[in-house]
């Protein structure tokens, strides 16, 4: 998609889960394009050095926040500060999320199931709220959401209620926020990824009983019948540019599979 290089000059762009993966590879891509990048994520080192890394490829490109998208006040409060330091907010893209704790359902606890809703589902809706007052004042935008195969289109990981019911509401929520927004020309995409090479594992805690549930599927030549493993972040990137841009402004409410037929199998 070199064609739409450049096209994001003067355009800020919101991205939760900033500091590594697809957020990280998606904020480096649209700043490349011209656009000014605001990182939300838990600042820390990772977090630092993806704000450093930005601005060497685009000087003052990048600002990391500190924001834990499950606290309103911090989402509000560094949507704020984005709006004041590049002077509004034309893009969104919502991709923070965690797996959380894989269990039987039986055996899941309430405060477990609890916090993977309140990042994935939570984090999204709030990111979305308190950036849309911002996104209406220019009379136009673009929303992305990422969800996942999993509760969307596949529903054989065995453990991931809890993950693949936040992942299904995503696209929910986009649809029905596509519809909302459609009279303010705000547009409202929702992602699909399949395996990635991220670090969201770090997320994961399997607890020891999934084995009793779960129901062995092998395939012969592996899960990813386009590529010998994982995709990458930086093609998820691809995707995401291309939604933001102008080149897909007859493009909302779509829900756009990226897994290398991953999830067909």
């Amino acid at each position: 998609m070199n064609e739409v290089q450049g096209s994001m000059h003067g355009r800020t762009a919101i991205i939760t889960g900033a500091g590594s993966g697809i957020g990280k590879a998606a904020a480096v891509k649209l700043a490349l394009m011209g656009a000014n990048v605001a990182l939300f994520d838990l600042l820390d080192e990772r977090t630092n050095k993806a704000e450093a890394e930005i601005n060497a490829l685009r000087e003052g490109s990048a600002r990391a926040f500190d924001v834990d998208i499950t606290d309103p006040d911090r989402v509000e409060k560094a949507v704020l500060e984005t709006v004041e330091i590049f002077g509004g907010v034309d893009i969104v893209f919502a991709n923070a999320g965690i797996n959380g704790v894989l269990a039987p359902i039986d055996e899941m606890k309430l405060e477990e199931w609890e916090k993977t809703l309140k990042v994935n589902l939570n984090g999204t809706f709030l990111t979305v709220k308190y950036a849309l007052p911002h996104l209406k004042k220019r009379g136009q935008g673009s929303i992305i959401i990422t969800s996942s195969v999993n509760g969307t289109r596949t529903f054989s990981n065995f453990g991931m209620s809890a993950y693949s019911t936040t992942k299904a509401g995503q696209v929910a929520f986009a649809k029905m926020a596509a519809l909302e927004l459609a009279k303010f020309k705000i547009r409202v995409n929702v992602i699909c990824p399949g395996a990635i090479a991220t670090n969201i594992d770090q997320s994961t805690k399997k607890k020891d009983n999934l084995d009793e549930i779960t129901i062995p599927v092998e395939y012969p030549e592996g899960s990813q019948p386009l590529a010998d493993g994982p995709g990458q972040p930086e093609e998820v990137a691809d995707l995401v540019a291309f939604l933001a841009s102008d080149q897909s402004r007859h493009i909302t409410g779509a829900q756009i599979f990226i897994d290398g037929a991953e999830s067909l199998l």
